[in-house]
């Protein structure tokens, strides 16, 4: 089981806090899924005077490790700012780094994204930065410091899934060592499943569970998906055939003259 940052988490779901109906069905979904981390975006205004105070307590009270994010951060400075009052706050050195280049598409600034990874890990935080599939990136990121990598599946909140399954295998393939989670973009549990069947460690999914009917169910349904699809990884699955291929052998059959 891979560990991030040196922590083993026992499940592969990680889970968003954000538009969830109420607080209660936020702690509910949190229990049905057996999710260990939690995303919290950080308001700075809330850095000082502590605003908001009840909705960390709720937090606080799921049991879960906290990972606070840069997420609405659009330059370099504001993302670095955001993670040192997250790390105050939370007193955590972990931070999910989100740097967006793009308002309509929320699209990583890979160029942005890399130069804050190195001044947080200089600084001693441990960053899970959100980026995309690209190897290049990935490459600059881990040379920043990154031991962690979060590639998105598609654009964040849009529930489409895995668009590139070839350069997430790419990722998978050079990175062997490093943990990899598929972070925005996931809809359903299959998607969850599928990327757990290309060998990824884990998956963060926040919209397709806090806006789905039923949200503590979509979480149960996430939950058995992210451990189908390791356990699927885990037991050595076949690979695609072009051609068709027998389950019942020949040897034995009765033939007729």
């Amino acid at each position: 089981m891979r560990t991030f940052y040196g922590t083993e988490l026992a499940t592969p779901l990680m889970l968003g806090t954000a538009q969830y109906p109420s607080p209660t069905i936020l702690s509910e979904a949190f229990r049905e899924s057996g999710a260990e981390v939690a995303t919290v975006s950080l308001r700075r205004e809330s850095g000082g005077v502590r605003a908001g105070r009840p909705f960390w307590d709720l937090i606080r009270e799921l049991g879960v490790r906290v990972l606070p994010n840069t997420a609405g951060c659009f330059t370099v400075k504001e993302a670095v700012t955001t993670a040192q009052m997250a790390r105050e706050v939370f007193e955590t050195p972990w931070i999910k780094l989100e740097v967006i280049g793009h308002a309509d598409t929320l699209e990583p600034d890979v160029f942005g994204l890399v130069d804050a990874a190195r001044i947080l890990c200089e600084d001693g935080f441990e960053v899970f930065p959100y980026t995309t599939d690209s190897l290049s990136v990935a490459e600059r990121l881990v040379e920043a410091g990154c031991r962690v990598l979060m590639p998105w599946g598609s654009p964040i909140g849009s529930g489409l899934g895995l668009l590139n399954e070839h350069g997430l295998r790419s990722l998978r393939a050079h990175f062997p060592d490093i943990p990899l989670v598929v972070d925005a973009g996931i809809g359903l549990p299959s998607h969850a499943a599928r990327a757990m069947e290309l060998g990824y460690d884990a998956v963060l999914v926040n919209t397709a569970v806090a806006r789905a009917g039923d949200s503590v169910a979509m979480a149960r349904a996430f939950a058995q998906a992210t451990l189908a699809g390791r356990a699927a990884t885990a037991a050595d699955p076949i690979e695609p055939r072009d051609m068709a291929s027998p389950s019942t052998p020949l040897i034995g059959k009765a033939f007729l003259g």
